[in-house]
């Protein structure tokens, strides 16, 4: 269905939605932002983003630094001020360049978790989290209110006993979970994660995702959160926006982006992959491993890719779509599967196996069997007309 777009009163064009759909919790239309090099030059960091995001979903923006999700969120917090585009927060514009409105971050009725915690050191943690309280907007709540709100806080992160210390006497975890509090401590509808886990280490940010992912259940607000950790992302995600040089590549569930994922890049972003290069041929794309049946067609000259857990083994040809023959170089137990890596010429294939697998060793000749179903196909470079990426 083509998706029809009306003009709206304030210059940027909107897209148009029935009048019963419930209002986005966010919505960012059309966003841009360039930053200006040294040498005079422009750089665009948004590039035409735009996004619906409904009440109770907790949205990951992912992609490597320098893609613009960080620039995305802090505009949305107001830290940042884009150049064009307009953006909605609980149905209110807090920017919009047709109309120039740009609310500062303090009206924007929205909590922000940062990467580094933004501690006061000379604080308690129960001061620290009472801080947004005592500088809120209207009329401030007694001590009592904001005390027995404070405690409510910090105990439902976990920390009801630490509320008496100072950042400097807490762990990166138990300082996380400060700023957590402190987020959530004025009932904000709306909070801002800019890469809150990469501080800790990996068992500690584990436990946090879980526990972060429950609190959002539990109070049911809308969190917009920055990361480049594709597990995280996974994890932690209603819908996954993947970026790249500015631009939003997919937009969908943490399924749809890893199954059916719209662009190369995309694919080879989220999850791992093995590559191919195929030149069209009848069922299929011919590479150098042999011919790869598929249905899809991208054209003449294309990129064939497969996850790793989606290959089978065998030391017999299989009776699969598709069979590559190689040779085993490498086995890597990995815990929960076991890395088979396969040479074939010069390509290098890695094959997942579920558990502890001695099926095969070092030097054996095996083949890789494929299903049509798990084979992604993209035009090849020359192709899509790419050019060589430069910064952002």
């Amino acid at each position: 269905m083509t998706q029809l777009t009306t003009s709206s009163a304030l210059g940027v064009q909107r897209d148009a939605r029935p009048s019963d759909a419930p209002q986005p919790a966010i919505e960012i239309r059309h966003l841009t932002k360039h930053f200006r090099r040294r040498d005079g030059s422009t750089v665009p960091a948004i590039d035409g983003a735009s996004l619906d995001i409904q009440d109770g979903e907790f949205i990951v923006l992912l992609g490597p630094s320098g893609c613009g999700k960080t620039t995305l969120l802090r505009s949305v917090a107001g830290l940042e001020t884009p150049d064009s585009g307009a953006i909605t927060v609980g149905g209110k514009a807090v920017f919009d360049s047709g109309s120039g409105t740009n609310l500062g971050a303090d009206r924007r009725e929205l909590s922000m978790v940062f990467q580094s915690y933004a501690l006061w050191p000379h604080m308690t943690a129960a001061q620290n989290v009472r801080y947004p309280l005592e500088n809120q907007r209207g009329a401030r709540q007694g001590r009592a209110a904001m005390n027995e709100r404070v405690a409510e806080a910090l105990g439902a992160v976990g920390i009801g006993d630490l509320g008496g210390q100072y950042p400097n006497q807490l762990s990166g975890g138990q300082q996380q979970r400060v700023a957590l509090a402190r987020a959530l401590v004025n009932n904000s509808k709306v909070v801002l994660f800019d890469e809150p886990l990469s501080n800790v280490d990996a068992k500690v940010r584990e436990s946090l995702r879980i526990e972060l992912l429950a609190m959002q259940r539990r109070f049911g607000f809308t969190a917009l959160f920055v990361t480049h950790d594709q597990a995280e992302a996974m994890e932690l995600a209603t819908r996954i926006a993947v970026l790249d040089r500015g631009k939003v590549q997919q937009f969908g569930t943490p399924d749809e982006i890893y199954a059916r994922p719209a662009t190369e890049y995309v694919a080879k972003f989220i999850g791992n992959t093995n590559e191919l290069h195929g030149r069209r041929a009848e069922g299929g794309y011919e590479t150098p491993l042999g011919l790869v049946r598929t249905p899809q067609d991208a054209g003449d000259q294309a990129t064939v890719l497969f996850r790793p857990e989606h290959a089978e083994l065998s030391a017999e040809r299989p009776g699969t779509a598709s069979a590559l023959p190689g040779r085993v170089v490498a086995v890597l137990f990995m815990g929960t599967h076991t890395e088979f890596l396969v040479r074939s010429g010069e390509t290098r294939m890695r094959i997942w196996v579920s558990g502890r697998s001695t099926d095969f060793a070092e030097g054996d000749e095996v083949w890789v069997g494929l299903r049509e179903d798990h084979v992604m196909v993209f035009p090849a470079a020359q192709d899509r007309g790419d050019q060589p990426e430069g910064e952002g």
